[in-house]
């Protein structure tokens, strides 16, 4: 059976773990929010679904291109500019966002994941080679790590476990661990090779959107290039695909297959060009899945990744194939509408 990425930590040690690395926070956030109150900030608005007052698109205002979103608090999300490295934060219940960090010189935002117990938010640096952490209290560089060099480098997504932060690199076959401290502090990268097949890289992207299971024990990694989902051990790098299929039993490829999310024994995988999710059901042990619904919606322009509030996603739009765009947003769907 699947399990939360994060896991389920000790009550005790969280909540010492939490007074170490962040004494004052909800004096912080008590002031923050009567700050707000009294100077509000320009916010981006949204469309609004028909007999629903939850917006469905929510605008990134000023965004030159976007890739990767991640949950925060409540109903809050975070998503990256993917050209200048920006951080917008917003809310899909208020339907608006508006830019949160602004990102020096020469840094990009692709996948991102929300340290909740830390107050981090851990950033995959696409063809820079880096990973960022950003403090969401103070808005301020945490650390940046360079964990590729060279032309085999374009970190793509990250996933946090219970005390890791785990990141792909679609140019290489391996991943990179960054253990996180009980005090919240990010500690040294380390590369982590993966064997075939997952670790066989081909010509174009290979390992794209990674996710968690079975409380960080397990590693789901997705192969845009193979249209296809492994799972991999974090101790040793070896991975075993998952066997994909419709109700008839027939195999399935996941073309275009990008950022995926797990919760409980449910997968969703964003097929970006296609413009669609597919939800999967694992089974037990993560070796094989069945596609149980393909989601789409109007307001998909190449969604790349995507984050899961109870029975709604919020995806991204990288408008891949619209290279004029001069906006960019949040969609939200139903994250099941059947079965």
């Amino acid at each position: 059976m699947l399990a939360d990425p994060r896991g389920k930590p000790d009550p005790g040690a969280k909540i010492m773990r939490k007074i170490q690395a962040k004494p004052i926070r909800w004096i912080a956030v008590g002031i923050l929010a009567l700050a707000a109150f009294l100077v509000p900030a320009p916010l981006a608005t949204a469309d609004r679904t028909h007999g629903d007052e939850r917006s469905s698109v929510i605008k990134l205002p000023g965004a030159t291109g976007a890739e990767g979103i991640a949950a925060g608090e409540g109903t809050t999300f975070f998503a990256g500019d993917r050209l200048n490295g920006n951080i917008f934060r917003g809310d899909i219940d208020r339907g608006t966002a508006k830019l949160f960090i602004k990102a020096p010189k020469g840094r990009a935002a692709l996948g991102m994941k929300v340290d909740r117990d830390n107050e981090l938010l851990f950033v995959a640096g696409g063809a820079t080679g880096q990973a960022y952490v950003y403090d969401l209290d103070t808005k301020k560089t945490v650390a940046v790590y360079q964990l590729a060099t060279g032309g085999d480098r374009f970190i793509n997504d990250v996933i946090l476990t219970r005390d890791v932060a785990w990141f792909t690199n679609s140019r290489a076959g391996e991943l990179y661990r960054i253990p996180i401290g009980r005090d919240g502090t990010p500690g040294k990268a380390r590369t982590v090779p993966l064997r075939a097949p997952a670790g066989t890289v081909d010509e174009g992207f290979n390992l794209n959107g990674i996710a968690a299971a079975d409380e960080g024990r397990k590693l789901i990694v997705a192969h845009s290039g193979r249209g296809a989902l492994y799972t991999v051990d974090p101790r040793d790098g070896s991975n075993k695909k998952i066997q994909v299929t419709d109700s008839a039993g027939k195999p399935v490829t996941l073309a275009n297959v990008d950022g995926i999310v797990v919760r409980g024994d449910t997968l969703w995988a964003v097929q970006n060009r296609l413009n669609q999710v597919s939800r999967i059901d694992l089974n037990g042990r993560v070796s094989s899945g069945e596609v149980e619904e393909i989601i789409t919606s109007k307001n998909f322009d190449v969604p790349t990744t995507a984050a899961l509030y109870g029975n709604t996603l919020a995806l991204v739009n990288a408008k891949f194939t619209t290279p004029e765009a001069k906006s960019f947003e949040a969609v939200l769907v139903k994250a099941r509408s059947r079965g």
